[in-house]
């Protein structure tokens, strides 16, 4: 793809009314399919196939892709303003949104994040420009073997970044949503396995009420239990952040633009570990790591720029491998193998002009999303102006809502209740939710390609270990548990004895 067919698509585009006002459409309606619990891009993009049929190809592509940047970067406004991530993505936003809304800085935590979330998208598209065909043969190095030991790195970091004081608790939370996500029919055999006999449970525990659960009622209960009457006032003087500010944050913008993107060319794994390892990466070098999950502007900037830079690198397999590298984007290859395109390696040959066009539509659209985010950033700051007791129901009845529109079952309202007594439960006793829910989210993808990968060797183990980046991410996360465990009281007493003695090490 040349620079000049992309700027002759982009004009095209640009020039075409129709093709802006449905690009503007799926921005809005994307963010907030985004801010709203329990409404993801998946979902938002899942609906909006069906409706979008009927239209042209590229009328279709527009309003799609427009969804899928606008609902990845709306939810990061109730992760800021309600401590209740919009999608998964959002999760590490917590971590940093909610204490600068809490100190009264909520518009600036917004407008940083959707500065970010722009920045990240643009990053990850240009990688997309450029370079497709190289990114998206590295993700055919990855087999059975480097997916499961992705899943249990993205929990070894949520558990380390979410309870840093005791990082124990944290790894116990992810691996205990590991084992949740088992119950139901195994993703091989189909074999029915902590069902317990109740059909209900043969299809597992849906996403989307697990998560409102453990975040939406989590927080409510909290409140309740609480019984305080909080009401936080913010600056709205300004939203829009200063050039200056944006580029003191320039190293943690690129770097985790790199990393989202490259993430995001791995098929099947998505923004939410993107999000959290450019979040971690950005602790480990900040200079100020102690304010990490307590307000911090390099948190939020990394973890935002990181989950939209995903969204490019995640449609780069999509166009060259045919293959999605999230979940959002599975349906966007789904979308556009329904409308006639197939997605792979001969796109580009039967259909030369569509790369360029998805290029410039995903460029219009950032800065859409960007546009109208901003503008209705101080109606939505407002929020924090409504006394908790009061916003609380109404976050209840979104979370009802959200949790039975999936698939309208009363049983997943039930289970929407019982993650939200469990999320509770573990909060009150030190443990973090986010590495619960990222292990839920992991857990299939971890089952399942340890069970294949174990089957391709007839029971041999050591794959996992020899592969070239089995080994790497194995050592990262053995590192990253050495680093963040601290010694036993046997060995930290020898340490210092050793260290006093006459000639040791100072």
């Amino acid at each position: 793809m040349t620079p000049w067919a992309l700027l002759i698509e982009f004009t095209r585009l640009v020039t075409n009314p129709m093709m802006v006002g449905l690009i503007l459409l799926g921005a809005q309606i994307g963010i907030v399919f985004g801010m709203l619990p329990g409404l993801t891009a998946t979902m938002a993009l899942s609906l909006l196939t069906g409706l979008t049929f009927g239209l042209p190809v590229d009328y279709a592509i527009a309003v799609l892709i427009a969804t899928y940047v606008g609902a990845i970067t709306g939810g990061s406004r109730s992760a800021v303003l309600i401590n209740i991530p919009g999608t998964p993505a959002q999760a590490a936003v917590c971590l940093d949104g909610y204490p600068l809304a809490m100190q009264g800085r909520a518009a600036e935590a917004i407008g940083l994040s959707v500065t970010a979330s722009t920045l990240g998208t643009l990053f990850g598209v240009t990688m997309l420009a450029v370079f497709a065909p190289l990114l998206g043969q590295v993700a055919l190095r990855f087999g059975s073997w480097e997916f499961f030991w992705l899943a249990i790195f993205g929990i070894v970091i949520a558990g380390s970044l979410t309870a840093p004081a005791d990082p124990i608790k944290g790894w116990m939370a992810g691996f205990l949503g590991l084992l949740l996500a088992t119950v139901g029919l195994d993703g091989i055999h189909a074999f029915p396995r902590f069902t317990f006999g109740r059909v209900e449970l043969q299809a597992g525990f849906a996403l989307i009420p697990v998560l409102v659960g453990a975040y939406g009622m989590g927080e409510i209960l909290s409140v309740m239990r609480r019984d305080e009457r909080l009401v936080v006032e913010t600056n709205l003087d300004r939203v829009l952040p200063r050039v200056r500010e944006v580029l003191r944050h320039w190293r943690h913008i690129l770097r985790s633009g790199l990393i989202g993107t490259t993430i995001g060319v791995i098929p099947g794994v998505g923004e939410d570990i993107a999000s959290w390892v450019s979040y971690d990466t950005a602790k480990r070098t900040s200079r100020t790591s102690e304010r990490f999950g307590q307000g911090s502007i390099e948190g939020l900037i990394a973890a935002e720029t990181g989950d939209n830079a995903c969204i490019g690198g995640a449609t780069i397999p999509v166009l060259t491998l045919g293959v999605p590298g999230s979940a959002p984007a599975a349906v966007l290859l789904a979308a556009l193998t329904i409308h006639g395109l197939q997605p792979g390696p001969l796109l580009a040959l039967k259909h030369p002009h569509v790369i360029a066009e998805i290029v410039a539509v995903f460029v219009v659209a950032t800065l859409a999303v960007f546009v109208l985010s901003l503008i209705f950033v101080r109606p939505m700051v407002r929020v924090l102006l409504i006394p908790r007791q009061a916003l609380m129901p109404i976050v209840y009845v979104l979370a009802v809502v959200g949790s039975f529109a999936i698939a309208a079952r009363q049983f997943d309202v039930y289970v929407m209740l019982g993650f939200g007594v469990l999320g509770f439960l573990l909060q009150a006793a030190g443990f973090p939710v986010a590495p619960l829910v990222l292990g839920f989210i992991l857990g299939p993808m971890a089952d399942d390609n340890l069970r294949r990968a174990l089957t391709l060797t007839a029971g041999d183990p050591t794959p996992f270990f020899t592969r070239p980046i089995s080994a790497i991410l194995v050592s990262f996360s053995v590192l990253t548990v050495l680093s963040r465990t601290p010694l036993p009281a046997w060995a930290a007493g020898r340490f210092r004895a050793l260290r006093q003695r006459p000639g040791g090490a100072a």
